[in-house]
């Protein structure tokens, strides 16, 4: 069968597909996102899809594509698709769990400690010819060690942030959760607390949650208000929780000591963006996952899920898994 990639995948996941028997068409134009109606074009032509980047898959795109015996998404996150019109038109749809939570809670843990010691800031005065003499009280940053890591959304990639700050600098762990998590509470004394208590008790506030109405903006002027003044606020999840005029605010007049941000609103962040000039924010470029070990092992799960849907089996980590009743 027909298989069409929106943007090129690890080869070891192109090439388990074409062992299978399948034909892979990868998008030639990889330098923007795809238009809908292209993918809509293309996916007429084809029986199975998989999305790497961003392409929004609607009413309107499964309307049209109703044909697609399989999606699957490289990536953990699935805010992009309209999980109730994908089983509507009985399309199975996966994405990829828990290989990537190590690598993600890596780059969320990187973050703490660079915007703790102003890392990002005091390179650039290095590249800008402001290295000079000694300075006892100059940029300072803050210790880490016996601190409070606070977690919104304590999945796997939170669980992984979580043990590290443990591990590492003995942190004390609170999470607030949709609901309980027993491992880390049974493993880490993670405590759980209400949202407001994550907000007012954290030393360290770092988000791990699927994007959701609810969880879209909620990290806004309100919260920020309500963190301590030496607070770090980490994003890694999804740029839509918080409000980024907000969070510029809260550093301005110190609210908050500092944030490190791998998803930005939007995605990608103009050049120009305050926030990439402020001593006590570092900012990367979306790269929770990129490590060669852990995006082949995505590819290696988005092939073994295209192969299963086109099989007419059950995907190995199905999204809308009220497709099979």
């Amino acid at each position: 069968m027909k298989i069409f990639i929106t943007k090129e995948i690890p080869a070891i996941g192109i090439q388990m597909l074409k062992e299978a028997g399948h034909e892979v068409t990868v998008n030639p134009d990889e330098d923007t996102p795809i238009p809908q109606h292209a993918l809509i074009e293309n996916c007429r032509q084809h029986d199975a899809l998989i999305v790497s980047g961003f392409a929004k898959l609607d009413e309107h795109f499964f309307s049209q594509c109703s044909h697609l015996k399989v999606i699957a998404l490289f990536s953990v996150g699935y805010d992009s698709v309209d999980m109730n019109a994908a089983t509507r038109y009985n399309i199975p749809v996966s994405n990829t769990p828990d290989v990537l939570s190590k690598a993600t809670a890596e780059i969320a843990f990187l973050l703490m400690l660079c915007v703790a010691r102003k890392a990002f800031y005091q390179y650039q005065k290095i590249v800008n010819g402001q290295w000079q003499q000694f300075e006892p009280v100059a940029d300072l940053g803050i210790d880490l060690h016996h601190k409070t890591i606070g977690i919104f959304g304590l999945g796997n990639i939170g669980f992984e942030m979580a043990r590290k700050c443990r591990d590492a600098y003995g942190m004390q762990v609170i999470y607030h959760n949709r609901s309980r998590n027993k491992k880390a509470e049974e493993m880490l004394h993670a405590k759980y607390v209400s949202f407001d208590e994550l907000l007012q008790q954290s030393d360290v506030l770092s988000v791990h949650a699927n994007l959701s109405k609810a969880s879209t903006g909620i990290f806004n002027a309100d919260a920020f208000k309500q963190m301590k003044p030496n607070a770090i606020f980490i994003n890694t999840a999804r740029g839509a929780m918080h409000d980024e005029s907000a969070l510029k605010n809260a550093l301005d007049n110190n609210i908050i000591w500092g944030a490190g941000l791998d998803v930005t609103n939007p995605e990608p962040m103009d050049k120009n963006n305050p926030l990439l000039f402020m001593p006590n924010v570092c900012v990367l470029p979306h790269i929770g996952s990129a490590t060669r070990e852990t995006r082949n092992e995505m590819a290696e799960l988005v092939a073994r899920n295209i192969i299963a849907g086109l099989k007419g089996e059950r995907l190995p980590t199905i999204v809308n898994s009220d497709v099979y009743d």
